[in-house]
């Protein structure tokens, strides 16, 4: 892998003195995965901001501090730098570290400094120097969204031009080429109306320097669509995900849209997922990668997912945090609710893609996870679970080369097909998650805060 050149804080500068920038906008996530920012002049673009940072409110920030401790500092990476493509003033954007101001330490509650202490455990354990990850963050594109609670009546309603529920609407006049249910994957243009939308996107995304491989029309009716990412290391993968909703969701809002990582914003079709591919890497060796394993896996990505199986049920606090995400892990949505492994097999909860026989493709495919998530938390949660499988050889047992919906185990193997993804996770969701993230999680104050 090629290692890439890291900016300074002069090449920053620079770089804003290049493009006429007039406006830097300071960024960072909070507890809940929710990307904040404010903005300063261009002129207090400095290299003392990129040594000093710069102090905010922690108290006003969700999961960070107590009004008596608010006081807190961003720090800018200057290797995040990157002109923002969809606003009108020239903007810079810079993504930020959390600081204690006392103590000049990294913020504990940080989900980047969580993420960054996790790439360090990596390299700590001396298994593997890097881990590679490649999330499909799907999403739903909709032309009106609206939502409201009183104290006698409460309501949300989505609505898409593409909807097969809008087939007998007068539309003066309707063109037909509406979507039906499970069927959005993947006709041409005209059903897939969404094609140019998409392709701008994707345009946004390459010059924020976010690479994309391929775009295209989901499964579901309504405006369904999934833009995947180039494969990057844990922490700037993170950071290009929060970078990939941004744009989304602004592209989309020139167009008169709305875009929606919900898991599950409509009832009986496929909901959005956020599968998951990762490997690990020493120097330029692919440790995943064995010829003679099944599926080409070594004994290494083995035990790698016998981690993921057997923590499942825990890593879903973190990879599908909503109560919305158990509508979407439910039978009949290609969504996994088995704890199983399987090459090619799209309804296990780990798949293996067989696309190519390259030893620098092999990498294995986590597929619970969904957008709503915080990627910085759920990215390290994962590669921990997967490290534990390695550092404790957990076998993840026989793989299951059989499509299966719910089976009941007659045995306590990790990999026998059991409804335990689901109702398990749910449990430990349960008894977690504060009243408050629960509240959150209700459809209509996701949208209302932009939770996802």
């Amino acid at each position: 892998m090629a290692k890439r050149n890291l900016k300074s804080p002069q090449d920053v500068i620079r770089m804003a003195k290049e493009a006429g920038v007039q406006i830097v906008d300071l960024r960072f996530t909070d507890l809940p995965g929710t990307w904040q920012h404010f903005s300063i002049p261009v002129r207090d673009l400095t290299e003392e901001l990129f040594e000093e940072g710069i102090g905010f409110d922690g108290s006003s920030i969700r999961g960070f501090q107590e009004i008596h401790e608010s006081d807190m500092i961003l720090v800018p990476d200057p290797d995040t730098a990157f002109i923002d493509p969809v606003l009108e003033v020239p903007t810079l954007v810079l993504i930020c570290d959390v600081y204690d101001p006392i103590t000049r330490e990294p913020y504990s509650r940080d989900p980047r400094y969580i993420a960054k202490k996790a790439e360090q455990f990596l390299v700590q354990s001396g298994i593997a120097d890097k881990s590679y990850w490649g999330p499909e963050a799907e999403f739903f594109l909709f032309n009106d969204v609206r939502y409201d609670y009183k104290s006698n009546e409460g309501f949300f309603r989505v609505d898409s031009r593409e909807g097969i529920w809008n087939s007998g609407r007068d539309e003066q006049p309707n063109l037909g080429y509406k979507i039906r249910h499970k069927e959005g994957y993947f006709p041409v243009p005209p059903s897939d109306t969404l094609q140019d939308v998409r392709s701008k996107i994707v345009l946004a995304l390459e010059k924020a320097g976010v690479p994309a491989e391929v775009h295209h029309h989901e499964v579901a009716t309504g405006g369904q669509c999934e833009i995947d990412l180039r494969y990057d290391t844990l922490v700037r993968m993170a950071d290009k995900l929060q970078v990939y909703k941004y744009i989304v969701k602004m592209v989309a809002r020139q167009h008169g849209l709305v875009a929606t990582f919900m898991p599950k914003p409509i009832f009986g079709d496929n909901g959005s997922g956020m599968h998951t591919h990762q490997s690990l890497w020493k120097g330029e060796t692919n440790l995943f990668y064995d010829e003679r394993g099944y599926a080409q896996l070594s004994e290494i990505a083995r035990y790698y997912i016998g981690g993921l199986l057997r923590h499942a049920p825990a890593l879903l606090a973190f990879c599908a945090p909503t109560t919305n995400s158990y509508r979407r892990l439910v039978p009949g949505y290609e969504a996994p609710v088995n704890i199983a492994y399987s090459q090619r097999n799209r309804s296990a909860c780990v798949r293996i893609p067989v696309y190519s026989r390259s030893p620098k493709a092999k990498r294995i495919e986590f597929r619970p996870p969904d957008p709503s998530c915080n990627p910085y938390l759920a990215f390290a949660a994962m590669l921990m679970a997967g490290l534990d499988g390695i550092i404790n050889r957990i076998d993840p047992g026989e793989p299951m080369d059989k499509t299966f919906t719910i089976c009941h185990p007659k045995s306590d193997a990790i990999s026998n097909p059991c409804p335990v993804l689901c109702t398990r996770s749910w449990m430990l969701w349960s008894k977690t998650t504060s009243s408050f993230c629960e509240a959150m999680s209700s459809p209509a104050m996701s949208l209302r805060f932009g939770l996802i």
